[in-house]
């Protein structure tokens, strides 16, 4: 399997020996509110933000449950308003407190970056989960070995040494971090061609070809998608699963763009070209 950083180091070579561009990260949260993002909580409409679930606190985005008197199922996620297909993503979490009364045993310290997700508004009413592939994101219950930056495939599949691969979720090979203290979570989105985990700066899960297909998703209204279909872009979002949570550093690096080197917009580190947005200097008229 072709490495990340080989594919990147490739490009650079085919552009011609030009310094490598700095990378440009875009925050995805201002700090201050959730403008650019939409909550969908279990058995409530795409927008509405039962409990004040989804809430800024501290320059923060936080997941919070003193709302509810049980939490009843009611998962919940927050979208970004774009989609990506290739990019990176990275962001700081930390488990906090307790779990939400009645919240599922498997819940506790769990909660996940979804990538490639349909969108909020394609969900049904009552549907748990977007169809999408997480990034689970575990917290250490003080003497067990608990991995983060796993797998799970609501709804979806993907392939691992060439294989395609249904059990639900499968574990990373991070380290296990107990406690509330601060975790660093980057993910890297190569269309349907790879998707790795990192944590802490180590890789420590890779796979290929994400797809429609497997189970683990009830209430739609809509079936998203056909078995099989290859998942080349989607939606990202951030998960309540009962237990609360704490996001913040969210930034995303885009690797599509001008691949052009000629264009006043290139960058080195883009992946997928896209032409249409190469932006040339005037010429001046002699």
């Amino acid at each position: 399997m072709i490495k990340y950083t080989a594919i990147a180091l490739l490009l650079c070579f085919v552009a011609g020996a030009q310094a490598p561009s700095e990378e440009k990260w875009e925050s995805l949260f201002n700090g201050k509110d959730l403008s650019g993002w939409t909550p969908k909580i279990r058995n409530y409409p795409s927008g509405e933000n039962f409990g004040n679930t989804f809430r800024v606190e501290d320059g923060k985005i936080v997941v919070r449950y003193d709302a509810y008197d049980a939490f009843n199922e009611r998962f919940g996620h927050l979208f970004y308003k774009n989609p990506y297909g290739y990019y990176r993503i990275r962001l700081d979490y930390r488990f906090v407190g307790e779990q939400a009364n009645q919240g599922p045993g498997w819940a506790t310290r769990n909660s996940g970056i979804m990538i490639h997700g349909q969108a909020p508004e394609s969900m049904g009413k009552n549907q748990d989960f977007p169809v999408s592939i997480e990034v689970q994101l575990l917290g250490g219950n003080g003497k067990d070995k608990r991995t983060t930056c796993n797998l799970c495939t609501p709804g979806t599949n993907v392939e691992m040494n060439g294989k395609l691969f249904t059990p639900h979720c499968i574990n990373s090979t991070s380290e296990t971090f107990h406690g509330d203290q601060w975790v660093k979570a980057e993910v890297r989105v190569l269309g349907d061609s790879l998707v790795q985990h990192i944590s802490n700066g180590q890789l420590v899960l890779s796979y290929q070809k994400p797809q429609i297909g497997g189970g683990n998703v009830s209430g739609q209204d809509v079936i998203f998608g056909q078995k099989g279909q290859l998942l080349t872009q989607g939606t990202i979002s951030l998960q309540s699963e009962s237990h609360p949570v704490e996001f913040r550093n969210i930034e995303i690096l885009n690797l599509e763009g001008c691949m052009n080197p000629t264009a006043s917009n290139y960058k080195s580190y883009f992946i997928k070209s896209k032409p249409e947005d190469c932006v040339f200097a005037k010429k001046k008229k002699k």
